[in-house]
């Protein structure tokens, strides 16, 4: 069976806006996450991959924080099952080494292994090399729950 629009709505609003699935789930009460983080991969993370499977590591690389509210750099309340980032998502320039960038995933940690909540492959991959600094505009990382 296949869920509901209104069902993939509250799913994702509970995960990256916070927001309680009225009746049958609540963001944690006593600490919550207030960012999911953002990563590169060189290889796909797949669906039982880390934040760390195959993560891009060029130079100066680190995850982004993502605020999980619907704020101005946060992301949008889903509509249609689907939400989408609200503000410009920027990694720092790459200051050595070059990694070829298959994928982007959204997880949990902004170091370390972490749990992977969703990723997907890019329209295609970019190569980072030094001067190169990776971003996503506002409205690019389009997540849909079906």
């Amino acid at each position: 069976m296949a869920k509901s629009i209104n069902t993939c709505n509250s799913i994702l609003a509970l995960l990256f806006n916070g927001t309680a699935f009225a009746d049958l789930a609540q963001n944690d009460g006593s600490g919550p996450l207030t960012n999911l983080y953002v990563s590169l991969h060189k290889t796909d993370p797949g669906t039982g991959g880390a934040q760390t499977t195959g993560e891009a590591d060029y130079g100066a690389y680190a995850r982004i924080a993502v605020p999980r509210d619907n704020s101005g750099t946060g992301w949008k309340t889903p509509a249609s099952g689907s939400t989408d980032n609200n503000g410009t998502i920027i990694f720092d320039e790459c200051n050595g080494s070059t990694n070829s960038i298959g994928y982007v995933a959204i997880g949990t940690d902004l170091s370390g292994t972490g749990r992977v909540l969703y990723a997907g492959a890019l329209s295609s991959p970019r190569t980072i090399s030094t001067g190169i600094q990776p971003q996503f505009s506002a409205h690019a990382l389009i997540v849909t729950e079906t």
